[in-house]
């Protein structure tokens, strides 16, 4: 009786549409909780087995009862999810606009988990859930969603291949689109919300705090000691309150919480 949880590579024809796969299978004779940590990503999750529940708990998520299959994200907070007994968790990681491209849409966090059913004509993922129930296994369910997405992917738009393009290239990547094709930086602004689900402002904000969470884990992993000025000025943040700031905000914790802690934290999605 154990609790395995692994990443799955995506295949190279999928990158451009999915980070990662993540699965997670819960043997033992208790549940098992799990913090997941923000990425900005959106999730599809498939759950499995013979109680099929998992309980997903946070600041912004009131405590739900997942099953079957939910749509999770922009995952902007942290939260936390717990797996039953008996029960297996499939993930999908969407890469940058991939939802759109999939679903026509992008996702509003503030009313999320979402049945994916109500973003399309009909009851597909029931059906694709249904599928998968008794396959053996990560992979084999892995290679049936794929082959069940395929048709529904649209080509990228332009607008979004511009915008992903110039992600950490330059300091206002929204004043430079605007000014290369003419359009006003507002105009600009939608489309970053209308494919990404988010703001430019939200994308830069989260990109400081996790250049500063690779800085931590970076004088972790060599066992020297964090110089918190350092921090705050290679990221660029105004003080240390601001860097505490954004730490409370995304995984609510202080960086000294975070360093004790950050092993009961799951990095994987």
């Amino acid at each position: 009786m154990s609790y395995v949880e692994h990443k799955i590579t995506v295949p190279e024809a999928f990158r451009d549409v999915f980070s990662q796969f993540y699965y997670a299978e819960n043997n033992t004779e208790h549940s098992v909780t799990r913090t997941l940590v923000p990425s900005y990503q959106m999730f599809m999750i498939f759950i499995f087995g013979s109680d099929g529940r998992v309980f997903i708990q946070g600041p912004a998520i009131e405590k739900t009862a997942i099953e079957k299959c939910i749509v999770l994200g922009p995952v902007k907070r942290a939260f936390d999810y717990t797996l039953l007994t008996n029960t297996q968790l499939l993930v999908l990681s969407f890469k940058d606009d991939a939802f759109y491209r999939f679903f026509g849409t992008s996702a509003d966090a503030d009313r999320l988990p979402l049945d994916p059913n109500i973003l399309v004509s009909d009851n597909c993922f029931t059906r694709l859930w249904e599928s998968m129930q008794f396959m053996n296994g990560p992979a084999k369910r892995i290679r049936h969603i794929l082959h069940f997405c395929t048709p529904y992917l649209k080509v990228q738009p332009l607008a979004a291949q511009q915008l992903l393009s110039l992600r950490g290239s330059v300091i206002n990547p929204i004043k430079k689109i605007a000014a290369d094709t003419h359009q006003s930086e507002r105009s600009i602004q939608l489309h970053h919300k209308k494919y990404l689900g988010y703001s430019a402002k939200e994308l830069a904000r989260y990109d400081r705090f996790m250049k500063a969470i690779k800085m931590i884990q970076d004088k972790a992993m060599k066992a020297t000691k964090e110089n918190w000025f350092d921090i705050i000025d290679q990221c660029g943040y105004y003080d240390q309150s601001q860097l505490i700031k954004d730490f409370k905000y995304y995984i609510h914790l202080s960086p000294v919480k975070y360093i004790e802690m950050q092993r009961s934290i799951c990095g994987i999605l």
